[in-house]
């Protein structure tokens, strides 16, 4: 019997204990898991960047101040960017200005919120983020499960089904290759077994996924 599913994860990193606390109180009141921290260079020195990124983690987001002693929310937001790490962020500032929001939303963020904000706009972007992540992790899911798929493929077969999915007939394949029809024929009902397959365009969708996503 497996246990309870467990919650979302939010990241709060703001030097300002009061805003600190009041956050995290606001979101573990509706059920979130919160992970609070001080600055930004206490986040990334307990190793959180490396494991909040993972697809098989829970869903997570980061609330994040902007300016902070030592290394600010955008500075972090860079590093976190440097790393290939894309866990969302919704900013918090009492600061902001436009330049910075802008800098900030062209770099992924989810929301940037002046201080004070309103509760429900702060819970609004938190979920919105959430699901961003979730959405995040099953298209990686999805392409690290046709690669493994292709990865079984040899080196003929994805000769063969870069050919199909050009729209060449099998006869054309085979010329093409210098085997005859059947062989191209073998090697296609090959494929759609490795790739699992159920239909020419299911294997098309999958191979233009992959290529939609390379190189990674």
């Amino acid at each position: 019997m497996s246990g309870p599913t467990p919650s979302p994860t939010v990241f709060v990193v703001d030097d300002d204990p009061a805003v600190r606390e009041a956050v995290s109180s606001l979101l573990r009141s509706t059920g979130l898991r919160v992970v609070a921290f001080a600055s930004a260079g206490a986040f990334l020195s307990h190793g959180v960047d490396t494991s909040v990124d993972t697809d098989d983690a829970e869903p997570s987001c980061l609330v994040l101040d902007v300016r902070m002693p030592g290394m600010t929310g955008l500075e972090l937001q860079r590093e976190l960017a440097r790393r290939h790490v894309d866990t969302p962020i919704v900013f918090i500032t009492g600061h902001g200005d436009i330049p910075m929001a802008v800098s900030a939303m062209k770099l992924g963020a989810v929301e940037f919120l002046p201080k004070p904000f309103r509760e429900h706009d702060l819970l609004d972007a938190v979920w919105a983020a959430i699901r961003r992540d979730e959405q995040a992790k099953e298209v990686r899911l999805t392409v690290a499960t046709i690669r493994a798929r292709y990865d079984t493929l040899t080196e003929r077969e994805r000769e063969v089904l870069r050919s199909i999915v050009e729209g060449r007939l099998n006869k054309q394949v085979g010329a093409a290759l210098g085997v005859s029809e059947q062989t191209v024929k073998v090697h296609r009902h090959n494929i759609m077994r490795k790739m699992e397959a159920a239909s020419l365009p299911d294997l098309v969708r999958m191979i233009e996924t992959l290529r939609g996503t390379a190189p990674r």
